[in-house]
């Protein structure tokens, strides 16, 4: 059975405690050519005036870059065994403003949700290091998928990005 709700809050819980258990999620980006390339990373998630919004600090590597230049769409999909997975349809930013990175350093640092995130300090010396870039995430679609019945909750943002 699936539901679909434009209120995050219907299923904030589920994702908060699927994303901060599984920590790892799938990145997929597009090419020029429409080819997908995955890769697993950890980002965090906070909620903001009542929606999702989502950080990834990473390297911007050639490729991500390339890929997000043209065609800014990703997905985000985690899995665990028993099958409780959550998959987000965002769109990526690059956002590297000294105060966005503070944030998402901070974010990390505490968890968001609880359990998601890591020490940035293993990858990079501090907030200002050049090495560190943030995506922001604004996702546009969740579904949560509870692995005991496959029961499927999906949010919507209101309008599609």
């Amino acid at each position: 059975m699936t539901t679909t709700t434009r209120d995050f809050g219907e299923l904030e819980a589920e994702f908060n405690g699927y994303v901060g258990a599984i920590n790892y999620a799938t990145m997929v980006t597009v090419d020029a050519q429409n080819r997908p390339r995955t890769r697993v990373l950890i980002p965090v998630w906070e909620k903001v005036d009542g929606r999702p919004l989502g950080w990834l600090a990473t390297f911007r590597t050639p490729v991500k870059a390339a890929h997000l230049e043209g065609n800014p769409h990703t997905n985000f999909s985690y899995w665990a065994p028993g099958n409780n997975s959550v998959a987000v349809d965002a769109v990526a930013v690059w956002d590297n403003e000294p105060s966005v990175k503070e944030h998402v350093w901070d974010l990390y640092r505490k968890t968001s949700p609880r359990g998601a995130g890591y020490p940035l300090g293993n990858f990079w010396q501090a907030p200002s290091d050049p090495r560190l870039h943030v995506l922001r995430l604004t996702p546009w679609r969740i579904q949560v998928i509870r692995g005991a019945d496959l029961r499927s909750r999906i949010w919507r943002a209101d309008r599609n990005r």
